[in-house]
């Protein structure tokens, strides 16, 4: 009977199974730690315990510091998008549908997803790694000797902070994407002047979409900065922890802006 056990634990089928629960549990644990600093972090929220100056200098990094490459990334795709389809809704006869093409693909999807991408790579991740900083060399344990709450001190403002200031990168970016875009199609397509091209826009746009976005776009900056200062409190293990942190930190958090995005997808589109 042992030598079945053993045979069974040295098969590929036993191993893949074993990988997938691990991971189930892992996710599981994550979600979970996540949920709870949620509640603790709205607790302090509602009881309005937020350190301003905190908060202050978080805004600033989250909406300022991030502003640069996250115009570059939406601009960029807003003129992909234009190259593409400009020249063939003109092939069809469709050149006064270009802005309002645009501009609903921009306002729904495209500024606030690739906006989030951008504020992963460069806020998100920063911020699990100086938690996970932190965590490894005992700081937050300190912090809780001292009896400072370390969801009031490193959680609230950073939360609170992506919350507020996201939509306003997402509205900055998303209205220079559409110009980029114009621009573009003029350039990429004949008969394509920016009158036609603005009021093309004009069209597309609704109050309704505009709204969305910015509650899309103020869920994305607080799960964002949620996910990744979980993941970093969470680090263990020296200077490879922090690694296996931060990385931990950007995968969960594309998972999670997807999630949150499938979901408004169905409650507001489908």
């Amino acid at each position: 009977m042992a030598n079945i056990r053993i045979y069974i634990k040295q098969s590929l089928t036993y191993q893949i199974i074993n990988a997938i629960l691990n991971e189930l549990k892992g996710f599981l644990e994550t979600f979970g730690n996540i949920a709870y600093r949620f509640l603790e972090i709205l607790k302090y929220i509602l009881t309005f315990q937020v350190n301003i100056k905190q908060f202050i200098e978080q805004s600033s990094r989250f909406a300022v510091d991030s502003l640069p490459i996250t115009l570059s990334i939406v601009s960029m795709t807003a003129i992909i998008l234009a190259m593409q389809v400009a020249p063939e809704l003109v092939k069809q006869g469709g050149k006064d549908y270009i802005g309002l093409l645009v501009s609903l693909t921009m306002v729904r999807e495209v500024g606030v997803i690739m906006s989030g991408f951008a504020i992963i790579s460069m806020i998100g991740s920063s911020q699990a790694s100086e938690l996970a900083t932190m965590r490894v060399t005992d700081q937050i344990d300190a912090m809780k000797v001292l009896k400072v709450s370390p969801f009031k001190y490193l959680f609230v403002p950073r939360v609170l902070a992506g919350f507020v200031m996201m939509p306003f990168v997402v509205i900055i970016s998303s209205t220079l994407g559409i110009l980029a875009a114009g621009l573009t199609a003029m350039a990429a397509a004949k008969d394509v002047t920016w009158l036609c091209y603005i009021t093309s826009v004009w069209q597309g746009l609704y109050v309704r979409d505009i709204n969305i976005m910015l509650f899309k776009s103020a869920c994305f900056g607080g799960c964002i900065s949620l996910v990744s200062s979980s993941c970093g409190y969470d680090a263990q293990g020296g200077a490879k922890g922090v690694g296996i942190a931060t990385t931990k930190a950007v995968v969960w958090s594309f998972v999670t802006i997807v999630i949150v995005d499938c979901i408004f997808a169905i409650a507001f589109y489908f």
